[in-house]
């Protein structure tokens, strides 16, 4: 089976007060048209069956390709980011050296996991092969988040660096899979559909 495995289009900054809840911003109006934009470039690729992460930002991103499909998102709670505990989101291209997951990340890279990289990894791949046990011979559209897409990448090219790739907005990693096992990684990152939506 396929699995076409893409980040989030941009999201709007989010603040929320003590007892308000985690994070969980909408997409921002350029995002709105990223993930118009994905829709329009996945549209006649054969896609089957439609995922999500249960963050809003993954859902809007998804939600054109679904109804230009015909189809109904399945929305995956292990598939959300790892940063989805906290109670600000702000996007990358917005932060600076001051923002406190800038210092977090700068004194522990691996701070951005909430100090449980292992149960990160073991609940996303648990994720990405029930998709792939699920949906034999199927090509399956996963929208999820760059920390999702950097570890599952990373469990299939054995390399040591979680963080080793930068998925942009709507960027698309391509993955030839089977219940067996067998992974293949047929691209990284293909933004072409999007470039002219990216700063």
């Amino acid at each position: 089976m396929e699995l076409i495995v893409l980040r989030h289009a941009r999201p709007i900054a989010e603040v929320r007060g003590d007892g308000e809840g985690t994070a969980d911003p909408p997409l921002a109006p350029i995002g709105v048209q990223q993930a118009i934009a994905t829709a329009a470039y996945l549209a006649d690729r054969g896609i089957n069956h439609v995922a999500a992460s249960t963050m809003r930002r993954a859902i809007e991103t998804a939600q054109p390709l679904a109804d230009s499909l015909g189809l109904t998102i399945e929305e995956i709670d292990d598939l959300k980011e790892a940063d989805h505990f906290r109670n600000q989101y702000t996007p990358v291209e917005d932060m600076d050296r001051d923002h406190e997951v800038v210092r977090e990340y700068l004194q522990d890279p691996m701070s951005i996991f909430g100090g449980d990289y292992d149960g990160f990894r073991a609940r996303i791949t648990s994720a990405f092969n029930q998709i792939i046990n699920t949906h034999q011979s199927q090509t399956v559209a996963v929208f999820c988040h760059g920390m999702v897409m950097g570890v599952f990448l990373q469990t299939i090219l054995g390399h040591e660096n979680p963080l080793a790739l930068h998925a942009d907005y709507c960027g698309v990693m391509r993955v030839t899979a089977s219940s067996t096992g067998f992974r293949t990684v047929r691209s990284v990152n293909e933004t072409s559909h999007v470039h002219h939506l990216l700063g």
